[in-house]
């Protein structure tokens, strides 16, 4: 039977506390619900490290595990609270290898939600990191994907962000790219957005535009494949990235860097410019399959 992402994930970390001697901290892991499950039902002699609510001093605490070659994954329940905890991490872990020659290889579990949670928690803000030197940054989706990124935070010495979404949890499949010649546009969707790109896709399609997806995985290193770099140029109308954060970070460097190596313009989407509240009628929500549709349409349109 397949797998879905959440269990993918407790699985995983059962196995890095169990077989690797690893450590697991953040705030609330025991409590009701184990970190929407998953986080397997271990205490702390199994290596559950519960952090106290003042999350300007945990990065620090899991630097230091980083450190001493635990090899610890911080989870971060919600990714807006990346504002208290990143300092240190930036900071020190992400540049002790290259000042010192002594690596810190954390494994951050960054969580995004949205709904009706307010300006501070909500939402993706992978970007707080993107712009530091010494991080490596992936967005897995699928089951495959999240072993694909502990099996490189294993194999190697660097600080990895895992930018995580809870609408992923229940997934139980992968998400290829559609890529082809003379499509009129592409869509660079990251994190939830995945979802949707491919719900947009099925609709123009059916409009009869030719849509193309280019799934970003990497965020940082971001690397354009051939087969990518080859779609764009030759599609109509070039391509749209798709983010879960605001789009004056992540998403607009994206956009520049498809945008030198193509020649192409490239759009982006992502979360509006202003805080979001604690009802439907005032969240601040990634772009939907219906946003999406009518963007596209607007720039062939155009």
């Amino acid at each position: 039977m397949e797998k879905t992402v959440r269990e993918i994930i407790k699985e995983t970390i059962f196995r890095h506390l169990k077989e690797q001697n690893g450590l697991v901290f953040g705030q609330c892991l025991s409590a009701v619900g184990w970190v929407g499950g998953t986080i397997p039902e271990l205490t702390e002699k199994d290596g559950i490290v519960e952090l106290s609510m003042a999350d300007v001093s945990n990065g620090g605490i899991v630097t230091g595990a980083g450190l001493s070659k635990r090899r610890p994954i911080y989870v971060i329940r919600y990714q807006g609270f990346n504002w208290f905890n990143a300092s240190i991490i930036l900071n020190y872990a992400c540049k002790s290898k290259e000042l010192w020659d002594v690596p810190c290889p954390i494994f951050i579990r960054g969580i995004a939600m949205e709904g009706s949670i307010g300006p501070v928690a909500g939402s993706s803000h992978h970007s707080i990191y993107y712009r530091m030197p010494g991080i490596k940054i992936i967005s897995p989706m699928t089951p495959k994907e999240y072993l694909l990124a502990y099996d490189y935070f294993m194999k190697n010495e660097d600080v990895l962000y895992v930018s995580e979404h809870r609408g992923s949890y229940d997934n139980k499949e992968e998400l290829p790219d559609f890529i082809s010649d003379n499509l009129d546009l592409i869509l660079f969707p990251i994190s939830i957005t995945r979802f949707e790109a491919k719900k947009a896709k099925i609709e123009l399609e059916k409009q009869g535009f030719k849509i193309g997806i280019a799934n970003v995985l990497w965020i940082k290193p971001f690397k354009i494949n051939k087969d990518w770099e080859k779609a764009i140029i030759n599609s109509k109308f070039g391509g749209i990235v798709l983010d879960d954060d605001y789009t004056d970070g992540v998403g607009t460097n994206l956009a520049y860097e498809i945008m030198k190596k193509t020649g192409k313009k490239i759009e982006t989407m992502g979360l509006k410019d202003r805080s979001a509240g604690f009802s439907k009628t005032t969240d601040n929500l990634p772009p939907n399959c219906s946003e999406i549709v009518e963007k596209v349409k607007t720039i062939i349109k155009k």
